[in-house]
C-alpha cells in the first residue's frame, strides 16, 4: 500500500489538525466541523495529484484554453456518523463525484475492550470500473475500514481505492495496509504511535463523532 502521511512535511495543515485535537478549541463543534472539513480539502487536493488526465479545450470569450482535467469516475463513501463533514470536505473538490454511505460501530460483546464491527446501513452506486475514495476520521485499530470494504464488494470491483483519514494510529495503518492490495493509496494527515487498551488513538482527538455532533445514547 501507498501511505502519504502529510504531517511529514510542515504546512497549513499542522494549524487544523492542533486545533482539532485541542480540548479547549474542540468544545467548539461548528469549529471542529469545518476543521475536520477543511482536512479533507487539503488531503483531496493532495490525492488528486495522482489522478488520470486528459486535454480538454474550452472556448473562452477571447479565444480557446487547453487544460489537463481528471478523467476517472469517482464514488466517495463515509463512514457515517463521523465521517459526514470529511466527505464534505471531499466533496467541495469532487463536486461531481457519486457518494455512498455507510454506518459501522464498534459492538461490544463482553467487555469494554473487545469488539466486533457492526455494518447496519449502506446506500452505493456501482462501482465497478471507478475510483472508490473511502474516508473514514480516525484509523484507529482499521477494521471499520476494512469490515466496510468487504460491506462493498457486492456492488463491484473498483479500478482504484483510495483510503482517506485524519489521523491514524500505527496499528490501525499496519492493519490496513495487510488487508489491501499493494496498489491502496492512504491519505492521512497524521500517525500516532500508541492505541489505549480499548482501541483508541493515543494521545488523538476523543470521539470524532461526539465532538462533532454531541454525544449519543448508548445501547
Amino acid at each position: 500500500m501507498h501511505i502519504h502521511n502529510l504531517s511529514e512535511e510542515n504546512s497549513i495543515l499542522n494549524s487544523f489538525i492542533s486545533e482539532i485535537r485541542d480540548a479547549h478549541i474542540q468544545t467548539d463543534r461548528m469549529r471542529f466541523r469545518r476543521n475536520i472539513e477543511r482536512i479533507g480539502e487539503v488531503l483531496c487536493y493532495e490525492m488528486s495529484k495522482t489522478l488520470d488526465y486528459a486535454t480538454k479545450t474550452v472556448k473562452t470569450p477571447l479565444g480557446e484554453s487547453a487544460t489537463e482535467l481528471y478523467q476517472e469516475e469517482i464514488v466517495l463513501c463515509s463512514i457515517l456518523r463521523a465521517g459526514v463533514p470529511l466527505h464534505n470536505g471531499l466533496l467541495n473538490y469532487f463536486d461531481d463525484a457519486e457518494n455512498a454511505f455507510i454506518s459501522a460501530y464498534r459492538h461490544h460483546k463482553h467487555d469494554p475492550e473487545t469488539f466486533e464491527i457492526i455494518v447496519e446501513y449502506l446506500a452505493c452506486p456501482s462501482l465497478e470500473g471507478k475510483t472508490l475514495i473511502l474516508a473514514d476520521p480516525m484509523l484507529a485499530t482499521g477494521q471499520s475500514m476494512v469490515a466496510t470494504f468487504e460491506a462493498l464488494k457486492p456492488f463491484g470491483t473498483p479500478k482504484k481505492i483510495h483510503l482517506v483519514s485524519i489521523i491514524g494510529a500505527q496499528d490501525g495503518v499496519d492493519f490496513v495496509d495487510d488487508n489491501f492490495g499493494k496498489d491502496t493509496h492512504l491519505w492521512i494527515a497524521a500517525i500516532d504511535q500508541t492505541l489505549s487498551d480499548k482501541g483508541y488513538i493515543v494521545p488523538g482527538l476523543g470521539d470524532a463523532g461526539d465532538l462533532a455532533f454531541g454525544k449519543k445514547l448508548q445501547h
